[in-house]
């Protein structure tokens, strides 16, 4: 199996950065291969624009989708869209690490979103959930909170942890069709002491042994998943 991990988080030494490298390593160590796409590492930059394209479908109008779109039929997307688009295509998993920040995901990750996973690329229309173009991969949430488990409690006051990842996790991933795992929180990780980041730590490296080792990992490689043709995604159907 082959994971992309997509980070974001600005400090190496977070400890969103330990649960990536915590991650990398399990793979590793059970055979598997892992592309890692360090968001504030590399630059990327979340502003989506006509810079990219390397080709317009509409020089006098800019509508995003539309350009998208005869990117994805052109193969004209931006160098750095591109090369984020083929770690997208290689992997048969993808893991998701990121601090929770007012209720979502950095802007840096939902840029990322916005502009990799392109109309014509990563969805079409017709073929959403059970019908995208992702169908056969997985994907899982690694999420570090601030506030605590009461507080993300159906009593708390930020509400349950799913009605806060609903927007990722449902019209995002779901969307494209990925089987998504639940999420794996690490609830108040700057409130709690030594003892309990280790038992994060260890509780995510088991999480993800479990995980590329059940059923799931074999529908990855399912007869409906290596019918499709190698980046079938990538074209509109």
């Amino acid at each position: 199996m082959h994971v992309l991990i997509i980070h974001a988080h600005p400090e190496p030494t977070s400890f969103n950065a330990a649960l990536k490298d915590i991650a990398v390593a399990a793979l590793e160590t059970a055979g598997h291969s892992v592309d890692v796409a360090d968001l504030y590492a590399e630059g990327f930059d979340p502003v989506a624009g006509r810079r990219d394209f390397q080709s317009s479908a509409d020089p006098q109008r800019f509508h995003y989708q539309a350009e998208q779109e005869h990117a994805a039929r052109t193969r004209s997307f931006s160098a750095d869209i591109a090369r984020e688009q083929a770690r997208v295509e290689r992997a048969d998993l993808f893991i998701f690490q990121f601090p929770l920040w007012w209720g979502g995901p950095p802007a840096i990750l939902k840029g990322w979103i916005e502009r990799v996973l392109a109309y014509g690329f990563a969805y079409v229309d017709g073929r959403r959930f059970e019908r995208g173009l992702f169908q056969g991969r997985g994907a899982i949430l690694c999420v570090t909170t601030g506030g605590t488990t009461e507080r993300f409690s159906p009593q708390g006051v930020y509400g349950p942890i799913e009605k806060v990842l609903w927007p990722m996790q449902r019209l995002t991933l779901q969307y494209l069709g990925l089987s998504v795992e639940e999420p794996y929180i690490c609830y108040g990780a700057p409130r709690v002491d030594a003892a309990a980041r280790e038992a994060y730590l260890a509780g995510w490296r088991e999480r993800v042994g479990e995980l590329v080792a059940k059923p799931f990992a074999a529908r990855l490689i399912s007869e409906d998943a290596a019918a499709l043709p190698s980046g079938a995604w990538a074209r509109p159907v």
